[in-house]
């Protein structure tokens, strides 16, 4: 008998570098099939999924105002390297059959919809896969904050945080610290107090507000998308409260 999915609509948050594997850098194709992969297998159990990628392995705004580029310039040129992670994201996907739609909060219409929140619940009702780019279309806000600001619009259940380098929350870097604890459960207080680091506080105020449980997970093990979904317990849980 086929497991049924815990969840029916989900946010996958993908970082940019999590495009980049190995390179560090740029989007390597290797990964990229296979997360469109993992995306399909959760396609396929009849869950709606929507997408939020991040840029950082093309151009990252705080990085780029650090070196004296205007700050609001800067994210704006971070929202375009958004843009083309979702559009290689796109062609990945519909080259394996999974019909998507990219929606970006910077009008581009030969390239991309706009978004409208409507329009995009209607997508995910027909089995299509929705990538939101560009961000909120503003300046200040991270990717992070894109993922908690749809979600909620979207009323999506849960956002799945996919993590390239760790497999969920730790006490402190473990890579840094061999005493770091991972963590199962947390709520978002404890995030935000203890400063670790899972998204900024934006994001996370703004998933607490509206009650949208987090899972942080590893997305270097292939299946783990499907795992989270179907509702085993893996990476890091967090929730408004435990």
């Amino acid at each position: 008998m086929e497991q049924q999915p815990y969840y029916k609509r989900v946010i996958l948050k993908l970082s940019g570098e999590a495009l980049s594997g190995q390179l560090g850098y740029g989007i390597d194709s290797e990964v990229i099939t296979s997360i469109a992969n993992q995306v399909k297998d959760v396609v396929d159990l009849k869950v709606e999924v929507a997408v939020v990628v991040g840029g950082g392995n093309i151009w990252r705004g705080i990085a780029g105002s650090a070196k004296g580029i205007d700050r609001a310039t800067a994210d704006y040129m971070g929202m375009l390297a958004t843009v083309m992670n979702s559009l290689a994201l796109q062609d990945a996907l519909e080259t394996i059959g999974v019909p998507t739609r990219v929606q970006s909060s910077i009008t581009m219409q030969q390239v991309a919809e706009p978004y409208i929140r409507r329009r995009a619940i209607r997508h995910l009702e027909k089995g299509r896969v929705v990538i939101f780019a560009a961000g909120t279309g503003n300046p200040y806000f991270s990717t992070d904050t894109t993922a908690a600001l749809r979600a909620a619009e979207i009323e999506a259940e849960v956002i799945l945080m996919a993590k390239n380098k760790v497999d969920g929350v730790y006490s402190a870097d473990p890579f840094k610290d061999p005493n770091a604890v991972k963590y199962e459960s947390l709520t978002y207080l404890d995030v935000i107090s203890n400063n670790l680091g899972v998204m900024d506080s934006t994001a996370s105020s703004l998933c607490m507000d509206n009650n949208i449980p987090l899972v942080v997970f590893s997305i270097t093990e292939k299946g783990n998308i499907k795992r989270v979904v179907l509702g085993e317990k893996i990476g890091t849980t967090v929730r408004g409260s435990v």
